[in-house]
């Protein structure tokens, strides 16, 4: 079991039928049962795109590297339940679930884990490097850390067009002890960067755990040394995430600077599609699941709110028909031309 935080200090529906995010998101700051059936929702997707990407890994349809998020939904979803259209997202390479929750469509990411030509980078990214513009996702990245320093980047564009924006940095507990996530907290500290750093503390730096890979645990206070504030909260509860999310958005936006969420959560696969895990028990796992399910946390609260049960159980039908269609369509996809190895490599400029 993970171990609790100690202490809270705290644009168009897309083709599966979600509700734009300004619906979404703005109506109710405090989640209204609307809300919470929305994140419900996209937990289930999350979940269930994600069980259904590991069975075609386990086929030979997806090749190459493969990260799940399955058990960390209610981080993402949380978060990106507050933001705004104009704030920005990067991630690392666990990063299916981060587009969708920014809105890119599951066919696309579907098709491109697949090595389709319809996919988000055109079948040449796969599971790790997949980017939209226009939903302001700025990538899953391969090398650990990398995308913090362009995180930075991504605020330093918000502050400089003076727009409103805020960039949503997302890392792990293992990156964050690389080097350049603290070159980067200096920078942003420094001229005071709209950015978020969200550590997605999941116990495990791939096989090892945290207290046997990191001096010093509470890793929100890792920006202490320069002036960033930081929180840690419990990131298998939604609702605790939105919360911190709405404090931490708020504090970026009002020209204060960086801010350090680590949400403590939990992955239920392992590291990768590769890794069996052994570094841990199946008790372990199967308490985490039982006792601290993010989804199920959601779907008791939906209950005693007066939800109907039969609701919840239409919600993960239509999530699992909606999975199924793209991953159809994703399989019955034309693979990329010998051609595409020669675009987006090169630009020649003519003299």
């Amino acid at each position: 079991m993970p171990p609790r935080p100690k202490k809270t200090r705290i644009k168009n529906p897309s083709k599966s039928g979600r509700p734009p995010k300004s619906i979404r998101a703005f109506a109710n700051r405090k989640p209204d049962k609307e809300s919470l059936l929305s994140m419900h929702r996209d937990m289930l997707l999350i979940r269930r795109f994600e069980e259904k990407a590991g069975q075609l890994y386990g086929m030979g349809k997806i090749g190459g590297f493969c990260h799940l998020y399955i058990g960390q939904e209610a981080v993402v979803v949380g978060l990106q339940s507050v933001n705004e259209d104009r704030d920005s997202v990067v991630t690392s390479y666990r990063d299916h679930g981060h587009m969708l929750a920014c809105g890119m469509e599951p066919v696309g990411v579907m098709a491109e884990l697949t090595g389709r030509e319809v996919g988000y980078s055109k079948g040449k990214g796969g599971s790790m490097h997949m980017f939209s513009r226009e939903k302001n996702f700025y990538g899953g990245h391969g090398i650990v850390g990398a995308q913090v320093p362009i995180g930075a980047g991504l605020g330093f564009a918000h502050k400089y067009k003076n727009d409103g924006g805020v960039a949503m940095t997302y890392l792990g507990d293992g990156a964050a002890n690389q080097g350049q996530v603290y070159e980067t907290f200096n920078m942003a500290a420094l001229w005071k960067l709209p950015v978020i750093f969200i550590i997605e503390n999941n116990q495990y730096a791939m096989g090892t755990s945290t207290p046997r890979s990191t001096a010093g645990t509470d890793l929100y206070e890792r920006g202490a040394a320069y002036g960033i504030n930081g929180k840690q909260v419990d990131g298998m509860d939604v609702l605790a995430v939105r919360e911190a999310g709405v404090e931490a958005l708020d504090y970026a936006r009002s020209g204060k600077g960086p801010y350090i969420l680590e949400m403590k959560t939990y992955r239920y696969r392992g590291h990768s599609m590769s890794d069996p895990a052994k570094y841990r028990t199946r008790e372990e796992v199967d308490s985490i699941r039982k006792q601290h399910d993010p989804i199920d946390h959601l779907r008791d609260l939906l209950l005693r709110e007066g939800i109907d049960e039969t609701v919840l159980k239409q919600q993960d039908a239509e999530v699992k028909k909606i999975v199924s269609d793209a991953t159809e369509i994703a399989l019955d996809s034309p693979e990329p031309s010998s051609n595409e190895l020669f675009t987006d490599v090169l630009i020649e400029v003519a003299e």
